[in-house]
C-alpha cells in the first residue's frame, strides 16, 4: 500500500510540472516591430480619452494602428501570446517600449515649450506694435491739434483785420 501512494504521489507531481513548450507562429511579429507596435498601441489607447479635433471622445484608434502595420488582430494576439510565454523577452519588450513612451513625452514637452516661447514672443512683438501705432496716433493727433491751431489764429487775423501776417505769407517767395 505504501508503494502504491509513493507510486501514486511520483505521478502526481511529474504530472504537475510545467512543460508546456510553445511552439512560435508562423506570422510572428518580430521584437522591433513589436516594440513599436506595442509603443503605438499604448498612444493610441491613452488617445482614447482625450478630445480630438472635432471634440469627440471614447473613439478606440487600435484598428488605425493595426492598418499601419498591417497585421489583424489574430495576428497580433498570437505573437503577443507567444512573447508572454517568454518572460524575459517580453519584460526587454516592455522596457523599449516604456523607454519610447518616455523619450516621445521628452520631445513633446520640448515641442509644447517651444510653442509656448513662441507665442510670448508673439505677444510681445503685438504688444510693440501696438505701442508703435498709439505712439504714432499721437503724434498724427498732435499735428492735426498744431494746424487747426494754426488755420484758427489766421482765421482769427483776417476777422479781425489783422491781414498783414496773411499778405506775408500769400506773397510769391523769391
Amino acid at each position: 500500500m505504501q508503494k502504491l501512494l509513493y507510486l501514486f504521489l511520483f505521478i502526481l507531481i511529474a504530472s504537475c510540472t510545467s512543460n508546456t513548450i510553445f511552439k512560435k507562429p508562423d506570422d510572428l511579429i518580430g521584437k522591433e516591430e513589436m516594440v513599436n507596435l506595442l509603443t503605438d498601441m499604448y498612444i493610441a489607447t491613452a488617445a482614447k480619452s482625450s478630445k480630438n479635433i472635432h471634440k469627440d471622445r471614447n473613439i478606440d484608434y487600435t484598428h488605425l494602428v493595426f492598418e499601419k502595420y498591417g497585421i489583424d488582430t489574430g495576428r497580433f494576439r498570437r505573437s503577443n501570446f507567444y512573447y508572454t510565454t517568454k518572460i524575459d523577452e517580453y519584460e526587454a519588450i516592455y522596457k523599449e517600449v516604456e523607454t519610447n513612451i518616455k523619450s516621445l513625452n521628452d520631445s513633446y514637452k520640448f515641442i509644447k515649450k517651444e510653442k509656448d516661447s513662441i507665442r510670448k514672443d508673439s505677444f510681445a512683438t503685438v504688444r510693440k506694435i501696438k505701442d508703435s501705432i498709439a505712439k504714432a496716433k499721437l503724434a498724427l493727433d498732435s499735428i492735426t491739434m498744431d494746424s487747426i491751431r494754426i488755420v484758427r489764429k489766421k482765421k482769427d487775423s483776417i476777422q479781425f483785420g489783422n491781414n498783414f501776417e496773411l499778405e506775408k505769407e500769400l506773397q510769391p517767395k523769391e
